[in-house]
């Protein structure tokens, strides 16, 4: 194609395997140093910086100074969904780049996307939203409907902090292993933290797993997943 998007380049950035190794750990929503990087794509740390400095002129990662440090992430939600859209797409050709192990159950069932909840848990509390009238999909677009902001005021989101923000409020991502929509957006990262700050559950900044305790994963079952089997 002679005009329009350049989608070669930016393909061609995300196919490097180190690269794309770099990008994956950043799909935790933690930022992190070059080094760290470096170990996630198993390449010289010269050599890392190299890709950083093209992942962030590609507008894929962004860096981020914090006294004498510095830190990258993903330069957005955008670049976080279509990496979930390329993961689901590889698993589902069967582009695995190991045989799922003992954690693999525990990735599927509740994980960060980036800074929202996805997996089995994440596509259920979408589904749950979406059929109690709470979300509803407007054409392309998702929004919150008058009763879904009442009831993320309720479990302590501050809509107002949100609304504000320059995020979209709700967004929607294909889950990579459940090939089904989770909720992203501004609202679902605060979803997202509100669980965690209740002590709900934790997340693994290593494998991106996020563990419920066996009350936390009650209370999320009834307050998010209600009607659901």
């Amino acid at each position: 194609m002679k005009e329009g998007p350049d989608i070669a380049q930016i393909a061609a950035l995300i196919g490097d395997p180190a690269r794309a190794n770099m990008l994956s750990a950043l799909m935790g929503g933690r930022a992190l140093t070059a080094s760290e990087l470096a170990a996630e794509a198993g390449v010289t740390l010269p050599t890392a910086s190299s890709h950083l400095a093209k992942l962030c002129d590609g507008g894929l990662a962004t860096p981020r100074k914090q006294g004498r440090h510095k830190y990258f992430s993903l330069a957005s939600d955008d670049v976080a969904r279509v990496l979930e859209g390329l993961m689901g797409l590889a698993a589902g050709h069967g582009h695995l780049r190991n045989r799922p192990g003992p954690r693999d159950p525990a990735l599927r069932k509740a994980r960060v996307c980036y800074n929202h909840l996805a997996g089995d848990l994440g596509t259920r509390m979408f589904d749950s939203l979406l059929a109690r009238g709470l979300i509803e999909r407007d054409a392309d677009d998702l929004a919150l409907t008058p009763s879904g902001r009442i009831f993320a005021g309720d479990f302590g989101i501050d809509l107002p902090a949100l609304d504000a923000g320059k995020s979209r409020l709700c967004r929607e991502c294909l889950d990579w292993s459940e090939r089904r929509s989770h909720l992203a957006g501004s609202l679902g990262r605060a979803i997202l933290g509100r669980i965690e700050d209740l002590g709900w559950a934790r997340r693994d900044r290593q494998t991106r797993i996020v563990s419920f305790t066996p009350d936390g994963e009650t209370r999320f079952l009834e307050r998010f997943c209600r009607g659901q089997a």
